[in-house]
This record gives structure tokens, sequence and C-alpha cells, in this order.
């Protein structure tokens, strides 16, 4: 079998097929995407971003059909998303705990360090990284058109659902804040209709986030 050899410059075969990508004089592949690049080198130069109060970001900057960002503690939030695609956490290091509100109970799901977890859509969610230093990698699907997440807020005294706010979102680190502080802002928005308690707002009870 005649072996094909490709062009350093030109991409092309022997036979003259262009391969599936093309190949330049230093052997990298010549297309859009940037090189693969050490994960452990860019935490370490993104360590003020991933401390309060901004906590996150974007690993990749440009379109894709995935949103990937790494998150670091510590970072305790009071609302629940409802996500209309997957999430797919994986913790770095550091421990974080996952709470999930359904069938009008809310229950903790630890995710260790080293450990990943594949969260089902729509499924009301809130991620607790109570530990100071700690690093997780989220990735969720992009969100197309028509496409709302919901942010719900639960009554901390009989667990009844306070408010809920649907959004198309587009840029998630940018979106959110302004969201969140509305309801932060608002008393009306904050009293359960049940049993006429007060959500505290962006301050969770002191035992809201501990790690089992």
């Amino acid at each position: 079998m005649r072996r094909k050899m490709w062009g350093k410059i030109t991409g092309r075969s022997e036979t003259g097929r262009r391969p599936r990508h093309a190949y330049n004089e230093i052997g990298r592949i010549t297309m859009t995407q940037q090189n693969p690049f050490s994960f452990k080198d860019w935490i370490e130069r993104n360590q003020s971003h991933l401390k309060p109060p901004v906590s996150n970001k974007h690993l990749f900057n440009r379109p894709s059909e995935m949103i990937v960002m790494v998150v670091g503690g510590p970072n305790q939030r009071v609302d629940f998303h409802d996500d209309p695609a997957e999430e797919f956490f994986h913790q770095i290091t550091g421990d974080m705990v996952l709470k999930i509100a359904e069938n009008g109970e809310i229950h903790d799901v630890p995710i260790r360090e080293g450990e990943v977890f594949l969260l089902p859509p729509h499924v009301r969610h809130s991620p607790q990284r109570p530990v100071a230093g700690s690093v997780g990698l989220v990735v969720e699907g992009a969100r197309h058109s028509g496409m709302k997440d919901g942010f719900e807020w639960f009554c901390f005294d009989c667990g009844e659902l306070v408010h809920r706010v649907e959004v198309q979102v587009k840029d998630i680190v940018t979106d959110l804040p302004p969201l969140f502080d509305a309801f932060y802002d608002d008393e009306a928005k904050r009293t359960c209709a049940k049993c006429g308690a007060m959500h505290p707002g962006k301050k969770p009870p002191p035992d809201w986030a501990s790690i089992r």
C-alpha cells in the first residue's frame, strides 16, 4: 500500500487530495480554534477572577455550543437555577455542595474534590462553594433563541416558593447580578405569600452551605 505524505504548507497529499486539516510549517493545525493550553496555568493566572465578588470566569472567549466556566470559592447563593439544558460539574480542588429542590423538599448533593456530576435539565439547584480556594469546572449548553432560564427563591421558614423570574440569558456573568439585585432590593418580592416570613435576601442562614 502506498503511504500518503501530507505536505507541510499546502496540506495536500501526494494524491492531490486535501486532508481534513491543513498543517503549517511548525506542525500546528491551521483552524479557527486556539491551541491546547495548560488548565493548571490558566487557573493560576486567573486567581483574581475566582475570588469574591466575581468568583467565576469563562474558560473560552469565543462563540461555542457550550458554556464553559471556572468557578471559585468561597461563593454561596440563595437562588435556585432552573436550567433548560444539562449541567456538568467537575470539582477540581476543594469540595462543594449542590442543593436540589424537588418534590417540595431541599436536599444536598456533595461533590467532592475530583468528582464529577451531571445534572439533568430543569432540576432546581443552588451551587454552594463554602471552601476558600476551591475551584470547579461547570459546562452548560449554549442558550438558543426561545430558551429561558428560571431563577427561584424559597422561604427559609416554610419552604414555599417566594419568587420566580424567567429570562433569556445572553451572558451568564453580566446578566445575573442585576436580576438578583432586583429581588434583594424588593421587600414585596421577598415576602412569603404562605407564612408571611421575609426572605433574608443575599445572606443565607448560618448553616446553609455546610459540607458533611
